[in-house]
């Protein structure tokens, strides 16, 4: 059987959890990265990883959804206190849509990411970056905060800040969108192999009004597995090798 690691999974928003990290594991899943995104799921999700070691690694963040003011130094205080125990700071990051926009607007948004990447960079802890509609920002932020790890997740950006994020060395994570969304599938196509890791970003639902919507688990991994080395023109066994050697490799699992 295939080994996969799903590098970005809600896992303290799933229902059923034990029955549903099975059904990961009978997929081939070897591994789990769960993020958090504010201080109540961080430690849901430190929570969870301690009663899975070994097979859930926890990573903590703060999203910009997730973004107060008045709460913005509870949560880098719980994720400074708490690094130590995750293998990754996110999920982090910038979200430019128009209705976000009107409650935690770009300067704040910015400013609390620079945090959280300088957290990253004083304890070696890559980056889970979400960047919607702000690729060229995050990129821009990464570089000046001197992040030298970084994961761009489900990417649908620029091909120009693409480059920018290869030339860098930093990768992209490729997620069950791959099967249809013409953005996300142009840059997995045009990242190379050492640059690319799987994900699922559970429990998210795709294919949103399409034929085929379904919401994710981490099994579904496999699906991001099959779409990638489709596009790529590879076995699906050469990508779960080299996007599993990636993850063990950036994330130190």
């Amino acid at each position: 059987m295939l080994q996969l690691i799903d590098t970005h999974a809600h896992l303290d928003e799933i229902e059923n959890l034990d029955v549903v990290l099975e059904q990961a594991k009978a997929a081939g899943v070897i591994a789990i990265i769960a993020v958090g995104q504010d201080a109540v799921s961080n430690t849901k999700t430190l929570e969870i990883a301690a009663r899975y070691p070994g097979f859930i690694y926890p990573a903590l963040g703060y999203h910009p959804w997730s973004i107060k003011e008045a709460e913005i130094k509870d949560n880098l205080d719980f994720i400074r206190t708490n690094i130590s125990k995750a293998a990754a700071v996110g999920e982090v990051g910038l979200d430019y849509l128009k209705d976000l926009l009107k409650t935690v607007d770009k300067d704040l948004q910015k400013r609390v990411l620079l945090e959280l990447l300088q957290i990253a960079k004083d304890n070696d802890k890559p980056a889970l970056l979400h960047t919607r509609y702000a690729w060229q920002d995050a990129f821009d932020l990464v570089k000046r905060a001197g992040v030298n790890k970084a994961v761009f997740h489900w990417y649908t950006g620029t091909s120009s800040v693409l480059r920018d994020i290869i030339d860098n060395g930093y990768y992209i994570s490729v997620t069950p969108a791959v099967e249809y969304h013409e953005e996300h599938r142009r840059a997995v196509k045009e990242t190379p192999l050492d640059q690319l890791l799987l994900e699922t970003d559970s429990p998210v639902i795709y294919a949103r009004g399409r034929v085929g919507e379904f919401k994710a688990t981490p099994a579904d991994v496999v699906r991001s597995l099959k779409g990638a080395a489709a596009l790529k023109g590879l076995s699906e066994e050469e990508l779960a090798e080299k996007t599993t050697e990636n993850a063990k490799n950036l994330l130190g699992i």
